[in-house]
Order: structure tokens, then sequence, then C-alpha cells
């Protein structure tokens, strides 16, 4: 009774199968009805756990969760992160078939079969999704051949150097997105999770990776106010998941040659222990001079810090200077039109007193002609002469 406790997950498919099903599981989510309806399709898979059998019941409960509700805040859906490689592939199989084979496990966006050599890709909707077919499906036999899966090589990658320990992955994934979609952009950091100086961004396709790879070699992408450019290279893919087993080794003459003896230590003074020491020498000089051209390479470095410090000050304080000037030659050029301004206006003032003083002289005079004019006849100057002159013509 004890095994009726333990729990065994595995994974279900919840689309209906040919065999008649019962007509009240209707709970099916919006995303498993879009995938029942289109061709090739596969609705979105369900966790099933059977649970500890009711009392006097014969049959166990099922626990079925939704695969969608563990992917991580922010993820993102059929990245190149999804993408499977399906090696040692039977010759015959249909795409129909190799659709099946990782119906359960979702739907599929891309699908890619290369029957003259054996081989197929896949992409599934999420990195969890694709990590469980991997481990369930890697070395099923099909057809009488086992199938080799492991994660596809990522094109569009690329690893980011020289970053300044303030950049976060948002900042990153905001700098690469300029030259297209960024599936993911992450900052590498240590077991203590300080940052190492190093990045990964993924692209969603290769033509943005290579354009990042150009516009950043060909100029300095600078991610904060320091100058310091990123270093971009492609980024070199490992497999360091399952590594290479005995089933997998091509067994050639050299493989039989090498192991014809067993793992061993060297003995002392024999022709094997020479030669181990010689290599370790070799491995230790050569740790020696990786040591020293690290230690050059971090002291260049601090000295290019330090050096970039000082002119950065000595930056600023040119900069200072150049705005002070700049302030002082404005200040000069207010003053000067202040100046013009106020010797205009005094000029205005003087033409405006001496208009003034023009139109009260225009003023008397034509002052001084009315009152001569209203004066009497007999006090006219002349008046006297012309009535003698008037007499003497008479007389």
């Amino acid at each position: 009774m004890a095994n009726r406790n333990l729990k065994h997950v595995n994974i279900q498919n919840s689309s209906p199968s040919p065999k008649p099903q019962n007509p009240s599981r209707s709970t099916d989510s919006p995303s498993t009805e879009r995938g029942q309806k289109m061709e090739g399709a596969t609705p979105s898979p369900k966790i099933t756990s059977p649970q500890p059998e009711a009392e006097g019941s014969s049959e166990p409960r099922e626990m079925t969760l939704d695969l969608k509700s563990f992917r991580k805040p922010g993820e993102k859906t059929f990245t190149q992160r999804c993408r499977l490689f399906v090696g040692n592939l039977p010759t015959d199989i249909t795409e129909e078939d190799f659709r099946k084979l990782f119906a359960k496990y979702g739907e599929a966006n891309e699908v890619f079969i290369n029957r003259d050599r054996g081989f197929g890709f896949i992409r599934l909707e999420s990195r969890t999704l694709a990590e469980i077919a991997k481990a369930e499906l890697d070395g099923t036999v099909l057809r009488n051949r086992p199938i080799r899966i492991r994660f596809a090589t990522h094109g569009a990658a690329l690893t980011v150097r020289n970053l300044s320990p303030v950049v976060t992955n948002e900042l990153l994934e905001q700098a690469f997105s300029q030259f297209g979609p960024v599936e993911r952009a992450v900052v590498v950091v240590d077991d203590r999770g300080r940052p190492t100086g190093k990045g990964i961004v993924e692209f969603a396709n290769k033509p943005a990776a290579r354009k990042a790879l150009d516009r950043c070699a060909d100029g300095a992408l600078l991610l904060t106010t320091s100058p310091r450019p990123v270093i971009v290279e492609p980024t070199e893919q490992f497999d360091d998941e399952d590594g290479l087993s005995e089933k997998l080794l091509q067994k050639s003459a050299q493989y039989h040659k090498e192991r014809e003896q067993p793992p061993r230590f060297a003995q002392p003074g024999t022709f094997e222990f020479e030669y181990s020491s010689r290599w370790k020498a070799l491995d230790e000089m050569e740790k020696q001079q990786r040591e020293q051209v690290n230690r050059n390479i971090q002291e260049a470095k601090e000295k290019l810090e330090a050096e970039m410090e000082t002119a950065k000050h000595e930056h600023q304080l040119m900069m200072m200077r150049q705005d002070l000037m700049r302030r002082q030659e404005e200040l000069r050029r207010l003053e000067e039109l202040r100046n013009q301004e106020l010797h205009k206006r005094k000029q205005m003032e003087m033409r405006h007193e001496e208009e003034r003083r023009r139109r009260e002289e225009e003023m008397m005079r034509h002052r001084d002609q009315d009152d001569m004019r209203r004066q009497p006849e007999a006090f006219k100057p002349g008046f006297m002469e012309s009535i003698d002159a008037g007499l003497y013509m008479v007389c």
C-alpha cells in the first residue's frame, strides 16, 4: 500500500483520441481548441499525476496541470532555445509521424525533415517543454533506430564582453533591440551573483545578429555614460549536458589502439611517467603564461580606466571653462546691447526734447502773429504816414 502514496508525474495529451471519449470533458483551454482546428497542430500539454485511491474506489484519481503555468514570467514562446535537433531518423518517416512523436508536448510551429540524411528540427512552445521532450525521447527506438535528440545550435546568438558592472538584462536587451527582435538578453554572473563583464544576446533571426555584429565592429556601442564600448563576438556553441557517450563514439582503429589499456596512474621511472611529466610541465608553463598575460591585460585595463577617469575630469573642466567663456561672452554681448539701447534711448530723448522746444517756439511765434493781427488799425505801424500822404495829394 506504500506505493499508492507515490506520485509519478508524466505528460499526457489532452486532445481527444479516435476512440470514443466521455463527452463531459469540455474543459480544454482556448489554445487547445485552436490547435484542434489547425491542421497538424496539437493542443496544449497537461501534466497528470495519479492520486491515492479513495476508500472503496478501484480507480486512481489524476491531477492535471497546465504546463503553461510553469513558464517563467515574461518568457517568450517558440524561441530558438525551444528548437530541437532530432538525428538518426528513419528515411521513410513522414511529417505526420514526426509531429505525432512530439504531439503530447504541445504545439509546434516549425517542423523540418531531411529524409536523405536522417535528421530533422522541431520548435516547441517553451524551453521547459523542449527539455522534457528531450529527456523522454532521446534514445527512443523508432523503427529499429535509436533517435538522438539535442538542442539545436543557436545561429543568432552573440557574446557581449567588456560590460560595465551596472549593465542589467533589461539594459542589454534595450541596447541591442535596435538591430532586430531580441529573444533573450542575459548578463552572466558568478556563483555570488556578481557580474562577470560578459553577456549573451539571442536574436530571433540571423540577419539581426549579423547587423549587430557588423555595426559594433565598425563603430563603438556605448551602454553607459563611460566611453567603454562593448565587444561583440559570435557565441561558441557547446553541449555540456549530454557530452559524448560510448554508444555514439565511432569505433575506429585509433579508438581500439587507445583503448587497449584501462585508466591507470603512470608508474615512476617508466616511459609513461617521463612523458606524462613533460605534458604536465608544458601545461604548467601554459598556465603560468596565461596568468601572466591575464595580469598584463588587467594592469593595462586598470591603467586605461585611470587614464579615462583623468581624461574625463580634464574634459569636464575644459567643458566648464568653455561654458564659462561662453557665458562671459554672452554677458559682454548683452552689456553691449544694453549700452546701445541706452544710447539710442538718450538720442531719442534728445530728439524728443528738441522737437518739444521747436514746437514751443513755433507756438510762440504763431501766438505773437495772432496778437499783432488783433491790434486796432490806429496802432498799426505806418498809419499816420499814409494819412499825411493822402492829404498832400488832395491839396
